[in-house]
């Protein structure tokens, strides 16, 4: 195997893309319960990220492939390859509110405010609709916004939609669907591409298996 510093996704992908990578042939049996952010696995080394920075670790060549939820791949806008979909870590990215906006033509509505985690994506959303919002980037729980007055709506992903009826609000549309990719820096593909095939090959073989 080879020495690839490999950038990983904190959260729910970890552990799927740890088992992962076990697969292939990574001596990763400690790094699910360790709280160390750089791991050494003797093969290769990784660091474990905040989903939103494991794009900005691979596009700035700290490391040179990563996994990450394609949400948070589209919302950094960053400059990478993305040459394999894995097929975990399914989610959607929606427009969601009160269940009153359900039946009204919502759309027509002048001076919503839309709360989310994804500023870039929800911008592209509403410009491409032509649709007038104020974007309100909060960092916790966005289904907290309209329950409170903060906004109208909100852009979240969802998985199966359970925090979205617990927390009274309905889905009015989806943005994206989005699942687990691995991503790649562009020097490193030129660099290391041999070394990087590889380990697409091997990854292809255990996800369609």
């Amino acid at each position: 195997m080879s020495g690839l510093t490999i950038a990983l996704a904190k959260g729910r992908l970890l552990n799927p893309s740890l088992k992962l990578l076990a697969s292939i042939g990574y001596a990763l049996r400690a790094a699910k319960d360790s709280r160390k952010l750089v791991l050494d696995a003797g093969t290769a080394r990784f660091l474990v990220a905040k989903p939103m920075d494991v794009p900005i670790y691979v596009e700035y060549g700290a490391a040179d492939v990563g996994i990450v939820g394609q949400d948070a791949l589209r919302e950094s806008g960053v400059n990478v390859y993305e040459p394999l979909a894995l097929g975990y870590g399914n989610c959607r990215l929606v427009v969601a509110g009160k269940p009153e906006y359900k039946d009204a033509e919502w759309r027509l509505l002048a001076g919503l405010r839309v709360a989310t985690k994804y500023p870039r994506m929800t911008k592209q959303y509403f410009a491409a609709r032509g649709l007038s919002a104020e974007i309100i980037e909060v960092y916790g729980s966005v289904e907290l916004a309209p329950a409170v007055g903060l906004a109208d709506l909100i852009v979240d992903i969802v998985d199966t939609g359970r925090t979205l009826r617990e927390n009274g609000l309905v889905e009015l549309d989806e943005i994206f669907k989005s699942q687990a990719a691995f991503i790649v820096n562009r020097a490193s593909h030129t660099l290391r591409v041999d070394e990087i095939r590889q380990v697409i090959e091997r990854i292809e073989v255990k996800r369609d298996a």
